[in-house]
């Protein structure tokens, strides 16, 4: 098992999107755990995709409160840090 990073824009095209799918599924089939911004777009699909097959998902969030997380997340980390919270994933 290992853990696996997936940055990506919150705001992106449906082919992206999909894409971004299919990369935390592969994730979660494989057992690794999916570590991300938490947030939408590519961190949203992604979490999805990995939570479908069973995966584990870390949202390192940019703001103070948790609630902000997409609901895929498992274990929101809350940083008040921004955008400067990518340098943690």
């Amino acid at each position: 098992m290992g853990i696996i990073g997936v940055i990506g824009g919150s705001q992106v095209s449906s082919e992206i999107y999909r894409l971004a799918y299919e990369v935390g599924r592969e994730i979660g089939k494989r057992g690794h755990i999916l570590v991300n911004g938490g947030l939408s777009g590519v961190m949203e699909a992604s979490a999805k995709g990995a939570k479908e097959e069973g995966g584990l998902v870390v949202g390192i969030l940019p703001g103070h409160s948790k609630e902000s997380a997409n609901p895929w997340v498992d274990i929101p980390v809350v940083t008040g840090m921004g955008e400067a919270r990518n340098v943690i994933i």
